[in-house]
């Protein structure tokens, strides 16, 4: 298995993983679609570079040409435009103009935003998030950034103990849709 930054080509293999955790989120306009509407919006979207969930921000994890895990990071500076290039795509998920997918802020100052980290199912439990939280780490370094930052739902203990194996502690709470999440972070060395 190789680590890599994703392309834009990327996109059918990675909207699959990304919404994983929409699911988990329990996104009121994607849970009134059909996954193979959402996947094909967030295939599209990923191809545009400056994009929360776009190719730019995204490390795959893959094996013969197979994405089994993904993480989605960028720094917490580009929060407040990341999702503008979202825009156009925002009438393919029902949502008027002039409003927002998301309208919370989820990142600290400082942040190497860790937005999201997923895995096939049928990969789990193999040490590929491990990989990928570890290589999230490294990029946050490069970058200079302080520390790496992520949201856990409260709800979800084994992402909690995941995150704290790798060093990552409690530091504050962030309300995304209805679901209350505790932000981590880990001080980059």
């Amino acid at each position: 298995m190789i680590l890599r930054q994703a392309t834009a080509a990327d996109g059918k293999q990675v909207a699959p993983l990304i919404n994983i955790v929409f699911d988990e989120m329990e996104i009121p306009s994607l849970m009134k679609m059909k996954d193979e509407d959402v996947f094909a919006v967030f295939a599209d979207a990923f191809k545009e570079a400056p994009y929360r969930y776009s190719y730019a921000h995204t490390v795959v994890a893959e094996e013969q040409g197979e994405i089994l895990g993904i993480a989605v990071g960028y720094p917490a500076s580009d929060e407040a435009h990341i999702d503008d290039a979202f825009q156009p795509y925002l009438h393919r998920l029902g949502i008027p103009d002039g409003e927002k997918l998301f309208t919370w802020p989820e990142t600290f100052p400082g942040d190497w935003y860790l937005d999201t980290l997923a895995v096939k199912e049928s990969a789990q439990h193999q040490g590929i998030g491990s990989q990928l939280l570890d290589d999230t780490t490294r990029r946050a370094r490069a970058a200079g950034m302080p520390h790496v930052g992520l949201c856990c739902d409260l709800e979800n203990p084994k992402a909690q103990a995941l995150y704290e194996r790798h060093g990552f502690v409690d530091d504050g709470r962030v309300q995304i849709f209805d679901h209350m999440y505790r932000h981590m972070s880990k001080q980059v060395d």
